[in-house]
């Protein structure tokens, strides 16, 4: 995908009951550029925000957040704004549980309401796969249950790839697994998403045949 600096557009009649979205970037500057639009747009409607991001990368997420609009600090005071290091979810203890996360992320969008914020606009930076996994095959399979939860609430989970550290076969796994996708600053239906039934299957059967985790 090639550079863009444009915020984020969304094609007609494109969000359905299923917001679970991949987004492709080749750089930190091209991910906050096109997200801008809908990270100040959240917080302009009274959404939730909740945020998954590197530690290493959290006080420049902040500082991101503070140059496009967002009032940081009253934000976290009142709730609306949550932004977590990936020790808060997938990597407790720096490991991925994917039952324990999968619990976990649900709790988070159910919670939304019960703070008075619907919805949750949902962000996270998918590196942490990257962080000390055995396998990348396991954060794909969990990719594919989030399908099965997304549909029963009024949220949009936005899972952003940075291009330059995933290997072309795991994102092409990341396509699979998103019902709409962000490409180019537009966001469209993903034509290459394979129902959460059938993808599973196809997993754990490679996983069984294989006996590996499938290449980064």
């Amino acid at each position: 995908m090639a550079g863009d600096n444009t915020s984020l557009r969304i094609a007609p009649d494109v969000l359905g009951r299923n917001r679970h979205i991949c987004a492709l970037f080749n750089s930190m500057d091209e991910h906050y550029s096109v997200l801008r639009s809908f990270i100040t747009d959240g917080f302009a409607q009274g959404n939730r925000a909740f945020h998954l991001v590197d530690p290493e990368r959290r006080e420049d997420h902040l500082a991101r957040l503070a140059d496009a609009g967002v009032d940081v600090a009253g934000a976290v005071g009142t709730g609306q704004l949550e932004v977590h290091p990936w020790q808060d979810g997938p990597l407790h203890a720096d490991r991925f549980d994917q039952d324990v996360w999968f619990e976990e992320f649900e709790q988070v969008l159910r919670s939304g309401p019960a703070s008075g914020y619907v919805p949750t606009r949902f962000l996270a930076q998918m590196e942490w796969a990257l962080a000390d996994l055995p396998g990348i095959e396991d954060m794909i399979e969990f990719e594919t249950r989030v399908n099965y939860v997304v549909p029963k609430y009024d949220d949009v989970v936005i899972c952003a790839y940075d291009l330059s550290k995933f290997g072309a076969r795991t994102v092409v796994y990341a396509l699979r697994t998103h019902p709409l996708v962000i490409v180019g600053g537009l966001l469209q239906e993903n034509p290459f998403y394979v129902e959460p039934g059938e993808l599973l299957r196809e997993l754990r059967e490679r996983r069984a045949h294989a006996g590996t985790g499938m290449a980064r």
